[in-house]
């Protein structure tokens, strides 16, 4: 297993697929949302078409899932399903991955650690405030914020927060493709929802791993 303990100052999480997996209950939720659209009628949302699309923006999500509705009826559906996820996740939240909160705590004394995710606005803060995770994170941004890229919101945590030499994990291509943009280093978490081939500078199995490689 790759050492790369002396190289970083600083880990930027992707949140779903990373660090936990709330597709069964977003799955759930959307669903809920689906049923209230009268053009939806019959429409199913499963884990699997939830899991096909993490780590897209927002925007993005439900232009490939309903790529046949106007514009119009997209716009309210991800408006009805916005409301329903964080309800929804409110109440049930998500599967946090084995001994998160433990190598947290070990990562936290040796780096400044942050979350970039292309998820709403609200959704990082549901994570922290349900899983008590705010003392492990300094800082976090997300799509919902500015509508910008994920690579563009790596750069501003990097350089608002004045990172020397920061590395990037994530499950999916797209998590790949945002931190090289950003010119930071990825590992690949092959637990999550994606596969990424060539490129990371280290690839783990479970969290718990970046104990041994960090």
């Amino acid at each position: 297993m790759e050492n790369l303990k002396g190289k970083f100052d600083s880990i930027i999480f992707d949140l779903d697929g990373t660090l936990w997996d709330s597709t069964e209950t977003i799955s759930r939720a959307w669903q809920t949302a689906l049923d209230q659209a009268p053009f939806m009628a019959g429409e199913v949302m499963s884990r699997e078409r939830v899991k096909s699309i993490t780590g897209m923006t927002y925007d993005a999500i439900f232009q490939k899932l309903f790529p046949s509705l106007s514009v119009e009826q997209r716009s309210q559906v991800q408006q009805l399903c916005s409301v329903a996820e964080l309800d929804i996740l409110h109440k049930q939240g998500g599967e946090l991955y084995p001994n998160l909160a433990d190598t947290l705590t070990y990562l936290g004394q040796f780096y400044k650690l942050y979350i970039v995710s292309n998820c709403q606005s609200g959704y990082i803060e549901l994570f922290l405030d349900l899983h008590n995770m705010h003392p492990h994170f300094l800082a976090h941004q997300c799509f919902g914020t500015k509508g910008n890229p994920k690579a563009d919101n790596i750069k501003d945590i990097v350089n608002d927060h004045n990172l020397q030499a920061p590395v990037y994990i994530g499950d999916t291509m797209g998590d790949y493709d945002a931190a090289a943009k950003a010119g930071v280093p990825f590992i690949f978490a092959a637990y999550g929802f994606g596969a990424v081939e060539t490129g990371m500078v280290a690839t783990i199995n479970k969290f718990e791993e970046l104990k041994e490689i960090l």
